[in-house]
């Protein structure tokens, strides 16, 4: 499933052809993706004006005019791409990699520019819903939702005090979208090696008894936002469904210290340790046992 930094990636990508143009006509090629479409959907969005898109955890959020927003989510396989023109021709650097899919075009938004935008989805576990702006926080899909990675107020302190007395092991501490928003598999596993914390060690043991953060916090926080704020400027990881909204890839991927390097030597300087695969809550952690204690 694609993670905060494919998601902000195709944010970025969307932004410069939505804001401010409005939905002429959209168009449903089926009635539901991962749930039915709201009712009447496409007569809903006629006509609006793109205020702003941001993104929320996992989460694209379209600001509208007259105070609704459109909220998207990719899903496993979701992808938005931007076609030129009134005529609808694909780009030309991606008319090859993104046409054998195109039965899986599901929607497709009319913009007043002249362009469109087409939502691509093979597993259909992406979703779009209608949510009135002022009752986002409180709305089911975002009140539990965590802290913002890359906010300016995330550090130490405040991942401290989420994983207080949380007995569970750090990485699925981590993957616990109340805790922080928007990270999954690949990135804790890449913070938790940049920051030499294993993945095995108790949550709670990054903050003291009163409540302050402990170096390991400081440093598991500043870790998440730099692996993170490198991931966006590689336009995130590609590892099967991910692309940018030009088409292009991702190229994360060929960064990856431990991520999936499973018997690889440890790319910690001086560290003599190799890769380890363990299954944690059913899912893969990649770690180095020699210097993440």
């Amino acid at each position: 499933m694609p993670e905060l930094p494919e998601v902000e990636t195709v944010r970025r990508g969307l932004a410069p052809v939505l804001v401010g143009a409005r939905f002429t006509q959209v168009d449903l090629r089926r009635p539901d993706l991962r749930f039915p479409f709201p009712s009447r959907f496409s007569q809903r969005l006629a006509g609006r004006r793109i205020e702003a898109l941001r993104r929320r955890a996992k989460y694209l959020i379209a600001d509208l005019d007259e105070g609704c927003a459109l909220v998207m989510h990719l899903g496993m396989s979701g992808s938005f791409r931007v076609l030129e023109g009134e005529t609808g021709v694909y780009p030309a650097r991606t008319r090859f990699a993104r046409s054998r899919d195109a039965a899986h075009d599901h929607v497709l938004f009319h913009l007043s520019t002249g362009a469109a935008i087409v939502y691509n989805d093979p597993r259909r576990f992406g979703f779009m819903d209608l949510i009135a702006q002022t009752d986002l926080t409180r709305h089911k899909l975002f009140r539990d939702l965590g802290l913002e990675p890359l906010e300016d107020t995330f550090d130490g302190a405040a991942l401290a005090e989420r994983l207080a007395h949380k007995a569970a092991p750090l990485k699925a501490a981590l993957l616990d979208q109340r805790v922080v928003a928007g990270l999954g598999n690949i990135y804790v596993c890449e913070a938790l090696h940049r920051a030499r914390l294993s993945p095995r060690r108790a949550a709670g043991a990054l903050s003291r008894r009163n409540g302050d953060p402990t170096a390991r916090a400081d440093a598991l926080a500043q870790a998440i936002r730099e692996v993170l704020a490198e991931a966006i400027l590689a336009g995130g990881s590609s590892l099967r469904d991910h692309r940018l909204t030009d088409g292009s890839l991702g190229y994360f991927q060929h960064r990856f210290r431990v991520y999936d390097r499973e018997g690889e030597p440890c790319p910690t300087p001086g560290c003599s340790g190799i890769v380890r695969r363990i299954v944690q809550a059913g899912r893969s952690t990649f770690y180095c046992a020699t210097c993440q204690k």
